[in-house]
């Protein structure tokens, strides 16, 4: 049986997986529905249109994204399910034999959502890799952040040898800094108090526009009313002095960095084309810390690659426990994609070695980040806090420590300065 067109004023819900850049592109799509007459439901809700925005980087992503989908179903098994993203762009194929999509949209594709809810037919695909950019940011639609995302990039021209994500977004495209400067304006005139500056590979920004990305940020750094501002995951190869002396200025940007090792070993790095070595890395992250001493620092880490050893994931351990500075790590066991040259190496590593490794690397990132936690007690900081449950408050440092405290006042969106005096066992202040 076809489903009906949704009319003005019909329910629309939306759940996002994957990055930062997702959660930036899903607030722009949010607010095209609202513009049209629809009211924003909770993803639990019933719904007469339901758009999922995916994510692909691994087997994991691809998992989350199909018991989305029949979680879609059961919440409002009369709505139109529209699946979108880069899942949708490299799985069409997949998502076409699942019951209940009418609408599968890729990456470009996406935006163009209400051109095709008028056409009533079930897993009707709309894939075509273009290069064009299309700008987002986050709106009031997503109630559950009050830090805003902008995307200034998308795309990537680097051939990293175990990543997908090129594949699924094209090549490098970016945002002008005129028009950087009139979304952060926006979103500010929204009342955010915090700017998140990201992309897929925000530091090829300069390479591919021509216009400086130290420009951009001092355009959207000096925006009346902006007081925080932080950039998300950022290529250790395209860091650079006059980055940091940049953001430093602002007098604004945030004492947080997060910036991909995935393996310290050189033997691994060389395999997956990273443009960097394990001691330019090292390097990298402690020029950082000496313009933001007290910087928090997240590593995206890669185990079980093909043929990675023992010994060579030992290295990477022992790096990560005594070279290097990082305090959140992001650790993913390796998953191989289908199209890119990892997957195609020989000495894939068992799926029970990958999780050990993983188990390890993360009870170390645990225990690093208690420590930093602990060098904040009783010093004061600020936190932007962003939800409540049950009276307690929960926000985020300038480190990006999450910081919990109990009251009844309204703290939503609200830069109050604390002293935080304990550090429980999932490291939070308090």
């Amino acid at each position: 049986m076809k489903k009906e067109t949704p009319q003005k004023g019909s329910k629309v819900s939306f759940h996002t997986l994957g990055c930062r850049l997702n959660f930036s592109e899903t607030g722009s799509i949010a607010k095209g529905f609202e513009d049209r007459g629809y009211k924003i439901v909770p993803f639990e809700e019933p719904a007469d249109v339901v758009f999922l925005n995916t994510c692909t980087v691994t087997d994991g992503a691809d998992s989350s994204c199909r018991n989305m989908i029949r979680k879609a179903q059961k919440n409002s098994p009369e709505a139109k399910v529209v699946v979108a993203g880069c899942y949708a762009q490299m799985e069409a194929e997949k998502i076409q034999k699942m019951q209940g999509v009418d609408l599968i949209l890729g990456n470009s594709e996406k935006y163009k959502v209400f051109e095709y809810l008028d056409e009533n037919e079930s897993n009707n695909s709309k894939i075509d890799l273009t290069n064009d950019f299309w700008g987002a940011y986050s709106t009031p639609s997503d109630q559950h952040h009050t830090r805003a995302f902008l995307k200034i990039q998308d795309g990537c021209n680097y051939v990293c040898s175990f990543c997908i994500i090129p594949f699924a977004r094209g090549r490098s495209r970016t945002i002008t800094v005129k028009e950087a400067k009139n979304n952060a304006l926006e979103l500010v005139k929204q009342g955010y108090k915090e700017i998140v500056l990201t992309g897929v590979n925000i530091g090829e920004y300069e390479a591919k526009s021509g216009e400086k990305l130290t420009d951009l940020i001092k355009e959207v750094a000096s925006i009346e009313g902006l007081e925080r501002l932080r950039m998300s995951s950022v290529e250790p190869n395209t860091i650079t002095k006059e980055l940091l002396e940049t953001l430093k200025e602002t007098g604004i940007y945030q004492n947080h960095f997060h910036i991909p090792m995935q393996s310290f070993h050189p033997r691994i790095l060389k395999s997956m084309r990273r443009k960097y070595t394990a001691e330019e890395y090292r390097d990298i992250l402690w020029m950082v810390k000496d313009y933001f001493p007290k910087a928090g620092i997240g590593a995206d880490i890669i185990t079980g690659y093909p043929g990675e050893t023992e010994e060579e994931f030992q290295v990477t351990y022992n790096a990560l426990e005594n070279l290097l500075p990082t305090t959140h790590f992001h650790v993913f066991p390796f998953s191989s994609r289908k199209g890119t040259t990892a997957s195609r190496l020989p000495d894939q590593i068992t799926h029970h070695e990958k999780k050990r490794r993983v188990k390890l690397l993360n009870e170390l990132g645990d225990k690093k980040l208690n420590l930093f936690a602990q060098e904040s007690l009783n010093q004061p900081t600020n936190v932007l806090f962003e939800t409540q449950q049950n009276g307690i408050w929960q926000g985020y440092t300038s480190e990006f420590l999450k910081y919990k405290i109990h009251s009844k006042e309204n703290l939503k969106n609200s830069i109050i300065s604390v002293v935080p005096i304990l550090v429980d066992d999932n490291s939070s202040l308090s």
